[in-house]
């Protein structure tokens, strides 16, 4: 009853909201009206560019509150370092009449674009002209245009709307970053949904990180605790991959999972796929986070500092001349100074908690007013020490210190030009390293890889109904590799303990090349329909094997007139190469081919009121030629590998949401889900490790005034499949017992976890600088979450392993 209770609670906090955007009687009148231009500015005219003779557009986003006053502005269309700082200072003198829902001011934001061009025929007092009135049932839909080409005949900078259509968004004012779900990338996949930072920084029970936000959407399961991982639609956590403009990277969280390995303050957007992306993403059968890395402030410095439970953190960033600035950030955790006594249990003592660091370094040049070159360099680093003071009474291997370590550092440069006003050219390289280290007992294992990854994307809008995308995308690396662990049972009986096991070393190096090419086309054949054929053609050296994936996904509105409703739906071929230590002697073998997976999905939108929306989405997911070991005696490793693995997945998705206005956000996202796994042809289909048939959140956070916002979260989903012991056996050898595992495979499930998070904030304003303090605290209620099983010494008794208690995290963060 107790999920169901708080459940309940949390949704009356949200149905008023919902009640409040419509009556009773009859669904609200979509009368929407755009802000209306009334005192316009002329921007300076750069003399730098002015002297070279260079003309330019500049399109920003203006965020306009309901007075009608500029609260922010950020380039969209950029046209080099001078002209943007220009128009950024001439957007905050603009006035509007406010726009208008149902003749109430609402807050709202517009494309607006300011021309710079040289020509003493005009005068810059003609050069202002207000927006036409925007059509209110498009006002909320239709995109900027490409940018125009400068007016030969104007002396001075002119300012216009970049398109009559504005958005009335309800926002308040904050900059946004983009979490795109199932196919949520602008226009060309599925569906599309946008976070505020307000939402992605208060969210309640992240601590203000913006990737833990994805948590919290439809398909995506609770990973077991303290692990980070992340798991979507069904798949294995490494079936999802994460990538940093493009560029792959191992992990997306730090250790435990409670902070991301980038922090949110360096984010300009992510993209969050968890099915049906389309073919300039690859291997990968799940999902995919693209994460995007904002520009550095042009127009002055810049600070940050911040302070709390988990971490402290500062970010620089400044220009350092007309056409090029700079962003530095660091990170270091606090957890090893009080989390060990927290997660410690009986058996095992933490003598320093998980530590993590990160850095962020980025130098941004505008070559040309359509050329920009980016440099960024980044790394994470997580290590965490165990001394288990009192060895196992089921294996007296099972003591000594332990230790494990992962880091990497990536340094890319992007070259983003513009060579018309429909051809657009990015190139990106990058070189990097991945180190993992592990050891514990009798098991010593030691990765590290160097890689090597280049992209080239090409994007061609032929005409208004037909863009062409192409791209280049390869990947190299080498792994030289240190494993020191004891051998499987090579009779296939059930495993003994670490103590009576014969210890194998291995040693080996290997070089992959993985290139691959794709190609695709985003139409619209007619009104209110968009489709996105493409191809996906991947090589992969250990394999020797090509593999091609055509993918397709559609949108079509039924009614694009308030209130809209929106069929949506997807079909594609995946493949995911194997890893190392699956293909490469003398870990691997010969003969492993690519796994692959065949995602289908549809779904609709429905708007309820003007703030609220409901979807709703099925999928089904296939998975052939999945990767399965057997024992093999004749192996160095003890193992062998063989695509004989199959699966599927399969669900429902749903989300009803607020959008964010100025004073609250909320939503509830559902997933009811199956995912189920074969070993071997002829054998019976079991539920996965990650199987989670339930999984519910329910958010929600208001403004109560005087810089306060309160905000809470509620959590509720199914536990995680086991496969039992079901007694054990006196093994002489080891002076143990062996565990008898059940012959069902993963026929118990371990206790459902549900928890309730709060967050308060409290906000300052100076003259130059802010201050908030913040409380987050996650479990609220201290419900012991089950997060697995252990068992005594004979394997005769149980019991449960939880996971955090309750866990108050309160900083401070000042911002300059």
């Amino acid at each position: 009853m107790k999920p169901i209770l708080r459940t309940t609670m949390l949704l009356a906090t949200l149905l008023p909201r919902l009640a409040a955007a419509q009556t009773d009687d009859e669904p609200p009148s979509p009368n929407l009206r755009a802000p209306v231009l009334v005192e316009s500015a002329t921007p300076s005219y750069p003399d730098a560019e002015r002297e070279q003779g260079r003309a330019a557009s500049v399109i920003l986003l203006l965020v306009i509150d309901e007075s009608g006053q500029v609260t922010d502005a950020e380039v969209t269309e950029s046209a080099g370092t001078h002209f943007d700082a220009a128009a950024l200072d001439a957007a905050r003198a603009l006035r509007f009449e406010p726009a208008l829902r149902d003749g109430a001011p609402v807050p709202a934001r517009i494309p607006f674009r300011f021309d710079f061009a040289l020509d003493a025929e005009r005068a810059a007092d003609e050069a202002a002209t207000p927006p036409p009135e925007a059509d209110p049932a498009e006002a909320r839909r239709v995109p900027s245009p490409p940018l125009s080409e400068p007016n030969p005949d104007a002396t001075e900078p002119t300012s216009a709307p970049a398109d009559p259509a504005s958005e009335a968004t309800g926002d308040d004012g904050d900059d946004v970053i983009d979490i795109d779900v199932q196919g949520e990338q602008p226009r060309q996949e599925p569906t599309k949904r946008v976070l505020t930072t307000e939402e992605l920084t208060k969210l309640p029970g992240t601590n203000g990180d913006a990737l833990r936000a994805i948590g919290t959407m439809p398909g995506v399961a609770r990973p077991p605790g303290l692990t980070g991982m992340l798991l979507v639609r069904g798949s294995a956590p490494r079936d999802t991959q994460v990538l940093v403009e493009g560029i792959t990277v191992p992990v997306a969280y730090h250790f435990g999972g409670l902070s991301s390995v980038l922090p949110s303050e360096v984010l300009e957007r992510i993209d969050f796929y968890p099915g049906n992306f389309g073919p300039q993403v690859g291997r990968a059968m799940g999902g995919v986070v693209d994460i995007g890395i904002k520009s550095p402030r042009a127009d002055r410095l810049s600070a940050m500092a911040q302070v709390d439970l988990v971490d402290a953190r500062a970010l620089v960033q400044a220009p350092i001349s007309d056409s090029t600035r700079i962003m530095i950030g660091a990170r270091r955790s606090w957890l090893d100074a009080w989390l060990g006594p927290v997660v410690s249990d009986s058996n095992f003592q933490l003598t320093a908690a998980p530590v993590y660091y990160d850095m962020q370094a980025m130098v941004e040049h505008d070559v040309s007013p359509d050329t920009r070159l980016r440099v960024l360099g980044y790394a994470s680093s997580d290590s965490m020490r165990i001394l288990n003071e009192s060895p196992s009474a089921s294996d007296p291997a099972d003591g000594g210190a332990g230790e494990l370590g992962t880091r990497f550092w990536r340094v890319q440069a992007r070259l983003d030009s513009h060579l018309t006003s429909k051809l657009h050219w990015a190139n990106t390289i990058s070189i990097g390293q991945d180190y993992e280290r592990f050891a514990f007992g009798p098991i010593n294992a030691r990765t590290t890889s160097l890689i090597a990854m280049g992209r080239s994307d090409l994007s061609l809008e032929v005409n208004d109904y037909v863009t062409a995308v192409a791209g280049l995308d390869t990947e190299w690396a080498r792994h030289d590799a240190h494993w020191r662990f004891p051998a499987l049972d090579l009779d296939g009986a059930n495993p003994s303990p670490l103590f009576g096991r014969q210890v194998n070393e291995l040693d080996s190096k290997a070089q992959l090349a993985r290139p691959a090419a794709y190609a695709m086309l985003k139409l619209h054949p007619i009104e209110r329909l968009e489709l996105t054929p493409g191809v996906r053609v991947d090589y992969a050296q250990d394999t020797e094997r090509f593999t091609y994936d055509p993918r397709l996904s559609a949108r079509y509105d039924l009614t694009s007139d308030f209130p809209r409703t929106t069929l949506k739906g997807g079909v594609g071929v995946f493949h995911q190469p194997p890893v190392a230590y699956q293909s490469v002697e003398p870990w691997g073998n010969d003969g492993v081919r690519s796994p692959k997976a065949i995602h289908y999905s549809a779904g609709i939108e429905q708007e309820l009121a003007p703030s609220v929306e409901l979807s709703a989405e099925g999928f089904y997911k296939t998975f052939d030629d999945l990767i399965v070991t057997a024992p093999d005696a004749s192996r160095p490793s003890g193992t062998a590998y063989a695509n004989v693995g199959s699966g599927r997945a399969f669900g429902g998705e749903f989300m009803l949401r607020y959008q964010a206005d100025s004073d609250f956000f909320g939503w509830v996202a559902y997933t009811l889900s199956r995912s189920e796994r074969r070993d071997a042809p002829g054998q019976p289909l079991y539920r996965f490790d990650y199987d989670q048939t339930h999984i519910l959140n329910a958010l929600a956070s208001y403004d109560i005034g005087w810089g306060v916002r309160l905000g809470a979260r509620f959590r509720y989903v199914t536990g995680n499949p086991y496969t039992p012991y079901v007694g054990g056996v006196a093994d002489y050898d080891a002076g143990a017992y062996s565990p008898l595992s059940s012959p069902e495979h993963n026929s118990e499930r371990s206790g459902a976890f549900h928890q309730l998070d709060v967050r308060v904030d409290k906000t300052w304003n100076f003259d130059d600088w802010q201050l908030t303090a913040y409380l987050d605290v996650q479990n609220t209620y201290n419900h012991e979450n089950p997060e697995g099983v252990r068992y005594n010494y004979d394997y005769s008794k149980t019991a449960a392993t939880n996971g955090l208690p309750l866990l108050p995290i309160i900083g401070i963060r000042g911002e300059l």
